[in-house]
Order: structure tokens, then sequence, then C-alpha cells
């Protein structure tokens, strides 16, 4: 692990819900925290854990998931730049809910949990800010229920998985329903409630009917009409 920039110093300044804050205020939060990177597959916390920092995702991938004591482990999400990992267990002073393991380098900002709620009760703005992301996690915890529960078949699944990842990255890819996989087939059956030779298949098929394509980790939503006819 190694130091990175901060956020006065960083590409990607305003950009992001908790990172628009004002000037003054995120000249603030600067000072709080520090400015780390992880390679890939670092873990940066273990469910369970204590929650003694937050960190906000600057740039790059996290992969959040929770295990079972028979020891299942379910993906919940990808979480993206701009995102603070670990806030609602900080807030509510609870252990991590999840595990947070890097998808590929990334560039975060660590700040003690103590010094954040310090920081919150002293700027209304960055207070607001934080609600909005636990709002944000909420909707993100509902729309991963949905995804499990809905879809009847296990191709209706992998659609939804596919149509979010396609919706999320719209923005970062030119190209119209062009994404990147961040998971191994593995990891995408985690997701899904199902087994990596069915996502093989699934993909296989979505594939020879022309409603994707795969280019090593590019994939493109060809008919999202289609997948969105399955996901229900």
């Amino acid at each position: 692990m190694e130091r990175s920039q901060g956020c006065l110093e960083c590409t990607s300044r305003g950009k992001h819900l908790f990172c628009s804050m004002q000037n003054t205020s995120l000249e603030k939060f600067d000072c709080i925290g520090t400015p780390v990177r992880f390679g890939s597959g670092a873990v940066i916390f273990r469910e369970g854990d204590n929650c003694g920092s937050v960190h906000v995702l600057c740039s790059g991938r996290v992969k959040l998931s929770a295990t079972s004591r028979e020891g299942r482990t379910l993906i919940l999400k990808i979480a993206r730049a701009g995102e603070v990992l670990g806030l609602s267990a900080a807030l509510a002073g609870q252990p991590f809910e999840v595990t947070a393991e890097t998808v590929e380098p990334c560039q975060l900002k660590t700040i003690r949990r103590q010094a954040l709620l310090d920081f919150l009760d002293r700027n209304p703005d960055a207070s607001m800010r934080a609600a909005r992301c636990v709002a944000q996690e909420y909707k993100a915890a509902f729309c991963e229920v949905r995804r499990l529960a809905l879809p009847a078949t296990a191709s209706g699944r992998v659609a939804n998985l596919l149509l979010d990842w396609s919706r999320e990255q719209a923005t970062e890819n030119p190209t119209r329903g062009r994404c990147i996989m961040p998971l191994t087939h593995e990891e995408i059956a985690s997701m899904t409630a199902t087994t990596r030779e069915t996502v093989t298949r699934v993909l296989g098929q979505l594939k020879r009917d022309q409603l994707i394509s795969i280019r090593g980790a590019a994939l493109t939503v060809l008919q999202p009409q289609a997948l969105e006819r399955l996901a229900v």
C-alpha cells in the first residue's frame, strides 16, 4: 500500500456526491484523512471487523461481499469511484457489514471514524451529503434484493446484472451499451445466486442470440430491450 494524492489534487474532484462539498469544507476534509493506494486484490476491511475508519473510493473498483456461517460468499455489488465505504457502519457505531476487496488498483482516502463524525458535526453540507450517501446505499441494497428475488430464471438474473453494469458505466464509455465485466464467471455466479457453469452457458447463449457481444473483458449490450424482457 502506498500513499497517493489528496482531494485538492484529485482529477475527479467535484464529479461525485461526497467530494462535491463547498471548497471550505473540502479543504477541512482533506486534512482529516490519509490518501492511499491499494493494489488489485487487497482487502480494505473485513465483514465483522470493528469500524475504525471510513474509506472514500476516489478511483478504481471495489468488490463488496458477505459470507454465511456455512462459508458461502455472496458478492453484493461493485463499488465505483465516489462511493464511501463503511459509512453506514461508522454512523451506526457497528462492525462492518461486508468485506471490501479491490478488483483493480484503487485510490482511496481513509478517515478515522471519530474524525469523520466530528467533521460532520461541524459541517452541515458534508453531513447532508453523508445522509444522501447512506440513502444511496439503501437503494443499492434494495436493487440487489430485486435482482436476486424477482427474475424467475438464472438467465433473467444474469441479464439483469449485465443491464445494471451497462447503465452504471454509460457515462464512462462513449460506445453505447458497452461496459467492462469486472468479475469472473464464478464471481458473477455469486452475484446472481447460480453456478459458474450456468453463467458460462447463459453468456454463451446470449452471444449466440446476438443480444450481447464479448471481447475480453469488454461487453456490449446489443439488444437491451430483449435483455429487459429476460430480466422480468
